[in-house]
């Protein structure tokens, strides 16, 4: 992983610069504020107008009709009133803006009039220093963009996914964002995706560590086989990912094969380079679902051995007792002419045969493995 950076800067010089990305919660919005606008900026030939001022969204988009260029506006988890507003000023459709607000959907790319609407999930890998039944491993947010011809409106729910580090990265490329809207499109999907594969990743090396827990030799007294607890919980986890993953396939092939207005020609190029990591990033996902079925199988199956072997004792030492058992039994009878009772060797007899008798039962089931 710590070379791809440098692959896809050798492949894509103008169009990105790969940095790390940022983990945990990391806003540029003031908790204490009333409103839900994070950043508010109007870029013209790819560099943002009147340095950081921050504008409200109707002011943006006054100056963009004045004097073009594009408004990109952020907002974090807006109310319904919030949004109200934003959504007049830029003829958003209804049903895209109760998306935007209620959040829990699906990834998909719908168009309305002269606006394309993305959503996408964003995932973030939960660190932890051991992992158990009830470990999280994967968080999920959500970012939904709206793409218009003269604007972006990105909505992030979730308290992580943060894209102050994307606009940075992208306020200081000016021949990327001189494209356009496109651009922050392509942009906010390639961080998506890229988030996918490092925490591809980390995933990785859960199932790693499960798997080796599974196969090792157990330690004596151990029980043998890894805690199916911990399996089903990653398995579910994985599932989680899987619904971030799997139904993005779809928009992010519309968007690099099918001519749209609203996307540069030479933006679209490279939204094929991101549908190719994210066709990966699934094969991966399906890959773990798949592998953790059989590490959970290997486990149960694993654990119906060690209850055959402990039974497979119980049997064979239930087998010897039942020789004295027996013996005592017949004898512990209070008949009067019974033979042997009278003779003065007996008890010694009767006793170096039920001695003997045990042992070779013994021999014979160690021989076959079953002691």
């Amino acid at each position: 992983m710590s070379m791809l950076p440098y692959l896809r800067a050798a492949v894509r010089p103008a169009l990105r610069r790969s940095t790390p990305i940022q983990p945990g919660y990391d806003t540029t919005r003031d908790p204490s504020a009333n409103s839900a606008v994070v950043d508010c900026a109007v870029y013209r030939d790819g560099r943002r107008a009147l340095g950081r001022d921050c504008l409200t969204p109707r002011e943006a988009m006054r100056r963009v009709r004045e004097d073009g260029g594009f408004a990109w506006i952020g907002l974090h988890e807006p109310t319904e009133d919030e949004f109200a507003g934003i959504a007049a000023v830029f003829g958003l459709h209804p049903l895209a803006v109760e998306d935007a607000v209620h959040a829990h959907q699906r990834p998909k790319l719908e168009r309305y009039d002269d606006t394309l609407f993305t959503v996408f999930k964003t995932i973030h890998y939960v660190e932890h220093a051991e992992l158990t039944a009830t470990s999280e491993v994967v968080e999920t947010g959500e970012v939904m963009c709206f793409t218009g011809p003269d604007f972006v409106i990105t909505v992030r729910h979730g308290g992580q996914g943060s894209l102050k580090g994307l606009r940075h990265r992208l306020q200081d490329d000016p021949a990327l964002l001189a494209k356009g809207p496109s651009a922050v499109l392509h942009s906010l999907a390639d961080h998506v995706v890229d988030g996918y594969i490092a925490v591809a990743s980390a995933v990785q090396d859960d199932i790693d560590e499960v798997e080796s827990d599974v196969f090792a030799a157990p330690a004596k007294g151990a029980a043998r086989g890894g805690d199916a607890g911990r399996i089903y919980q990653l398995k579910r986890e994985v599932l989680e990912f899987k619904r971030a993953v799997s139904p993005l396939l779809r928009p992010m092939e519309l968007l690099s094969e099918r001519p749209m207005r609203l996307v540069d020609p030479d933006i679209q190029k490279y939204f094929r380079d991101v549908a190719d990591h994210l066709a990966r990033v699934h094969e991966q996902v399906v890959g773990f679902d798949e592998l953790l079925n059989s590490i959970l199988q290997a486990n149960l199956a694993q654990a119906t051995v060690a209850q055959n072997e402990d039974m497979r004792k119980i049997t064979s030492w239930a087998a010897i007792i039942a020789v004295p058992t027996m013996i005592c039994g017949v004898y512990g009878m209070n008949f009067e002419h019974m033979p042997e009772l009278q003779w003065r060797y007996g008890y010694p007899m009767v006793m170096a045969t039920i001695a003997g008798t045990c042992f070779t039962i013994h021999r014979a089931l160690r021989r076959h493995g079953w002691l």
